[in-house]
């Protein structure tokens, strides 16, 4: 078995050009408003690098975007199954059009104000995953149906299939509907098998909703460590929505949408039978929480996808031996574990418990030091609640900044 340490550091190494290593030892330093006043009609006007941003910042690599986007699409189309990608991740309309455009067939999202972030933006394939049970959350979404005739709903209770049939004939409209089925992790869903069914019965019958299937997302199986362990969870769990996908089909309900799994086992999900589509999401980033999850061809790394996703922080002190501080902490890169990463970098680990401050130490053979003014660039611990810490998330292609895309679905959490 490959050492894990000297593994990732290859991977770490290798996932960016030797160009992107080098920062220019004097550069001009642009403010956000700066910058935003470079960007006119759609592009930039100048030759701005990656490394002369205010900083924190949030960029994404388009290179490193583009391809992972195309990986999950071709590991999809070949494995006869489609991609549902989840808007929580990214938040971003400008990269749900680029999931779409590669052959995405919708986009999930998490809240009912991200799913109007989306439509918004024009983005009209959503269906939302989490069950709407306030009287001022219905209203919203029975508001997004009768806007958006492509918006779904998923409902994990009697009493909410009611609130739901009594909402849309109270305005006119008939709402789209699935059944969200629990995996075993007691989250949210409704128990599989007999209470799935009856529920499924239920819409089928009550005036003002549609049926259209049921989705299972297993969250609970993403992160497992080690592709078998985590194939043989992920397949085990969802037999109970397999049986309920069975059930329906046999009592004529729709299965037209079987939804679930997600990046840790896109490359495993079409082995359960039904599924019609995966709720990925942080494919499209990459992370730390996920490259110590392991892959299909090493057990100790996931290197399916390139880490897109990164920040870059200054080096606000380093007169203290073995480290240096940023200001990058908390309020820039969450408090998730394991903690950011140095791109590109081997020797040295990041910490950002403190609210405005980062911290690097240098451990054996690092394979550089920084000084005061320097700038880091850091693979995100957990891409999704970085992302909704920034208002916007700065395109880079090689090391020049190509666009800045506003997070329109930022503080969607409601």
């Amino acid at each position: 078995m490959p050492d894990t340490a000297m593994t990732r550091r290859r991977f770490l190494q290798t996932s960016t050009s030797a160009a992107a290593l080098w920062i220019p030892a004097s550069v001009n330093s642009y403010t956000h408003q700066e910058i935003q006043d470079l960007y006119v009609d759609g592009s930039m006007q100048a030759n701005v690098s990656k490394w002369e941003l205010d900083t924190p910042s949030l960029c994404v690599d388009l290179d490193a975007l583009e391809a992972n986007i195309a990986t999950m699409q071709d590991t999809l189309t070949r494995n006869d199954i489609a991609s549902r990608p989840h808007g929580k991740t990214h938040k971003s309309p400008t990269i749900a059009r680029m999931q779409l455009d590669a052959g995405a067939i919708g986009i999930c999202a998490a809240k009912v104000s991200e799913a109007e972030a989306m439509f918004q933006h024009g983005i009209d394939a959503v269906l939302m995953t989490t069950t709407n049970v306030t009287a001022t959350k219905i209203r919203r979404a029975m508001n997004l149906r009768h806007a958006n005739p492509q918006f779904i709903q998923a409902t994990d209770s009697e009493q909410n299939a009611r609130l739901l049939s009594e909402a849309a004939v109270s305005m006119g409209i008939t709402a789209d509907v699935v059944v969200d089925v629990d995996p075993g992790g007691h989250r949210t869903g409704i128990t599989p098998g007999q209470p799935a069914l009856a529920l499924g019965q239920l819409i089928d019958q009550l005036p003002g909703l549609t049926l259209r299937g049921l989705l299972c997302y297993d969250g609970g199986s993403q992160h497992v460590k080690g592709f078998a362990a985590r194939r043989e969870q992920t397949l085990e769990r969802l037999l109970g929505a397999t049986d309920t996908f069975d059930l329906f089909n046999s009592s004529g309900l729709s299965t037209e949408i079987f939804s679930g799994g997600g990046t840790g086992s896109y490359n495993i999900d079409h082995e359960t039978r039904g599924l019609t589509d995966v709720q990925v999401g942080s494919y499209v980033f990459m992370d730390a929480q996920y490259m110590d999850i392991g892959g299909a061809d090493n057990d100790e790394l996931y290197a399916d996808f390139v880490p897109s996703l990164t920040i870059m922080t200054t080096v606000l002190n380093d007169q203290y031996p073995g480290r240096c501080t940023t200001d990058a902490g908390a309020k820039a890169c969450t408090i998730n574990r394991p903690w950011p990463r140095v791109k590109g970098e081997i020797g040295m680990s990041y910490t950002s418990g403190s609210d405005e401050f980062g911290t690097l130490r240098y451990e054996e053979e690092p394979s550089r030091t920084y000084k005061v003014g320097d700038k880091i660039e850091l693979i995100v611990s957990h891409c999704d609640p970085v992302v909704n810490l920034y208002n916007n998330l700065y395109a880079v292609r090689g090391e020049r900044v190509e666009a800045i895309w506003p997070i329109a679905a930022r503080g969607m959490s409601t």
